[in-house]
């Protein structure tokens, strides 16, 4: 019998819970990376886990102390932050390829992020960027994970990745999470994602005429919901071999989440 999306939710936090009893009153941190393609619902989950965690260590800080500060224990960081630059993809070899590509591995700074979780096991907070979707481009020290954070979930497409600076990031994690979906329904999910929301850089659109060479296609970008065209190319182009690559990184998981309709 299938678990609804809510004894999903539960089940991870009393997991977590039970795993992470021991840092929870230690100057420590309990670090999960939970990975998966896009459109696995990774935020999703863990900001639901974080919420759930809190809730009840709210309940159970306030069963021994009425007047005790209702401090969070729990955090997400989402791995968005460390986008790379735009201005960094036009100043590679080929920047029509870096943007069009945007969100596949080497378009990241994983030695950034590399550096926070380094920072939060050794002196327990840190400030991480955040990623505005509106600009398109990472906010420096957006994100404060604080000392009070003793369970952090960091959740992104490559944190399970064994290649170069990706092998060093996978290897700070106690816990290793994938969040498992049908690639089909990943994809799905990802182009109404792309449709609603209706946002294409600049510098996308011309990578995509580069790359395509369509001269004559005009393109109203800025109007959500008016170029499902814009959003099938992107999703075949780039969103569904990164996709298949993140589904290979499954096997580094500790933890395997069958990702629920919701």
């Amino acid at each position: 019998m299938s678990k609804s999306i809510e004894e999903v939710y539960d089940a991870l936090t009393e997991r977590l819970l039970s795993s992470a009893t021991k840092v929870l009153d230690l100057n420590s941190k309990y670090i999960v990376g939970l990975a998966g393609p896009p459109g696995a619902g990774k935020s999703t989950l863990a900001s639901e886990v974080v919420c759930r965690i809190n809730k009840h260590w709210s309940q159970k800080t306030l069963k021994k102390d009425s007047a005790a500060q209702n401090d969070d224990v729990g955090m997400v960081l989402p791995m968005d932050g460390f986008h790379l630059y735009r201005s960094q993809l036009d100043a590679m070899e080929n920047p029509e390829e870096a943007h069009a590509r945007r969100g596949a591995p080497w378009t990241f700074n994983p030695d950034l992020l590399l550096k926070c979780l380094h920072a939060l096991r050794n002196e327990g907070s840190v400030y991480a960027p955040s990623f505005d979707h509106g600009v398109g481009d990472p906010v420096e020290d957006d994100v404060f994970v604080s000392s009070q954070h003793k369970i952090v979930i960091v959740e992104g497409n490559y944190l399970l990745l064994k290649e170069g600076a990706w092998k060093e990031v996978c290897s700070m994690f106690d816990e290793k999470w994938f969040l498992d979906v049908d690639i089909d329904t990943a994809m799905q999910r990802v182009l109404k994602r792309h449709i609603y929301t209706g946002r294409y850089s600049e510098q996308f659109v011309k990578a995509m005429f580069h790359i395509e060479d369509h001269k004559c296609l005009i393109l109203l970008i800025t109007v959500p919901g008016k170029e499902p065209h814009v959003a099938k190319w992107r999703v075949e182009y780039n969103d569904h071999p990164n996709a298949e690559l993140i589904m290979k990184t499954k096997t580094n998981a500790d933890l395997v989440i069958r990702s629920v309709d919701f």
